[in-house]
């Protein structure tokens, strides 16, 4: 199945800037997230957005994107249709037709580990303070019942006797162009050049076996949805001595219930009485750091913005603290008692404000005036 453009996965324009492109993943990225959204495809369209952030919010690869779309140039001519699809390129055509001629892998020559990934949900404070925890993940070892050769103790292994130790064979093949040899991984051996007679019975002769192992992750303070740490060698073994690959961890921050989250900044809207509003007050208004006092002067209308510097997140690369901005909002009462009413309309006609029906009365006599005027 041929992939998505990128843009249209995330909803965006080929002109949208890096904060469009993260506002639209944020907000994606939340809704399939498989935590939440428990439909059957949710999973995939998460990797789906997930993957399109992960090249258009780096500017490198979304150039590469741009240029070359899904492609990759480095890979046959072009990815397209016809001539010589499904090989790899130049090494791969001339080793097809004349038998051999590019780099061969030493099948015996030390291979770093795989990397894992291991996906983890945090608080939003969490994510905010950082924190220290111990995660299990399930990976492949070692096997110290044969030191990672295989074989049973006091044993060793052989050279294959097919490839001689090389870990490819010359495969003869009839053609168009006639008679041409190809080389293919050993099937005896599966390309290690190596063959155990006597299989160690604890890893069955893998060298490897399955184990949980506990790693101590250290969870950097303001770290965001959709970021990822680096935990070093902590991933699948080196093969043949190698080094071992590395463990990513990613994370996704659950959204809260008061506070929003952009960058380094938090956002909140703060609800005042209209009384407040009218004359002024000091209010307690919750952050993350616990709750401050706001001074709302006389006269503060719905919509009005404050803002509470270095109340907002640390940057996870040390660059300062974010702020906390607050938006104002005034609550009208839908209740009253008699009294309260009385009082209002007292504060109308001193105010010279006018009940809503005279005010209409007032509206449609003025009109009634103008069309006669006519």
């Amino acid at each position: 199945m041929d992939k998505r453009d990128y843009y249209e996965v995330l909803g965006v324009s080929k002109s949208a800037s890096k904060d469009e492109i993260k506002k639209a993943y944020r907000k994606l990225s939340k809704k399939f997230h498989p935590d939440i959204n428990k439909e059957a495809d949710a999973d995939q369209k998460f990797k789906e957005v997930k993957e399109a952030y992960e090249v258009l919010s780096d500017d490198q690869k979304k150039a590469h994107y741009d240029q070359f779309g899904h492609t990759d140039p480095n890979q046959g001519f072009g990815g397209g249709g016809g001539g010589f699809e499904g090989f790899g390129g130049f090494e791969d055509i001339f080793s097809t037709f004349f038998g051999g001629g590019g780099r061969r892998r030493d099948p015996n020559a030390p291979r770093q580990g795989a990397d894992l990934q291991y996906n983890m949900t945090l608080s939003f404070e969490d994510a905010a303070f950082g924190k220290e925890t111990d995660i299990e993940i399930p990976r492949e070892e070692t096997c110290e019942t044969c030191d990672g050769s295989g074989a049973k103790p006091g044993t060793k292994a052989d050279t294959c006797s097919h490839c001689h130790g090389a870990g490819q064979i010359n495969v003869e093949q009839n053609t168009p162009f006639g008679k041409i040899v190809n080389r293919r991984p050993c099937n005896y051996c599966d390309g290690t050049g190596k063959q155990i007679k006597h299989k160690c019975s604890t890893c069955g002769g893998d060298g490897k076996v399955k184990k949980r192992r506990k790693i101590h992750v250290k969870i950097p303070a303001g770290i965001d949805d959709g970021q990822q740490l680096r935990v070093s060698a902590q991933g699948e073994p080196g093969i043949n001595g190698g080094p071992p690959g590395d463990l990513y961890v990613v994370f996704h921050v659950r959204s809260h219930e008061f506070f929003e989250r952009d960058g380094d900044d938090i956002y909140c809207e703060m609800p005042i009485t209209f009384v407040q509003a009218a004359l002024g007050d000091e209010v307690e208004v919750p952050t993350l750091y616990g709750k401050v006092k706001l001074k709302v002067p006389a006269g503060t209308q719905t919509g009005t913005k404050f803002r509470l510097k270095g109340k907002g997140v640390s940057n996870v690369r040390g660059y300062g603290t974010g702020d906390q901005h607050i938006l104002i909002r005034i609550i009208t009462p839908t209740k009253l008692s008699e009294k309260q009413k009385q009082l209002l309309s007292e504060f109308a006609e001193v105010s010279g404000l006018a009940p809503q029906g005279e005010q209409e009365e007032s509206f449609f006599s003025k009109v009634k005036r103008a069309f006669k005027g006519d």
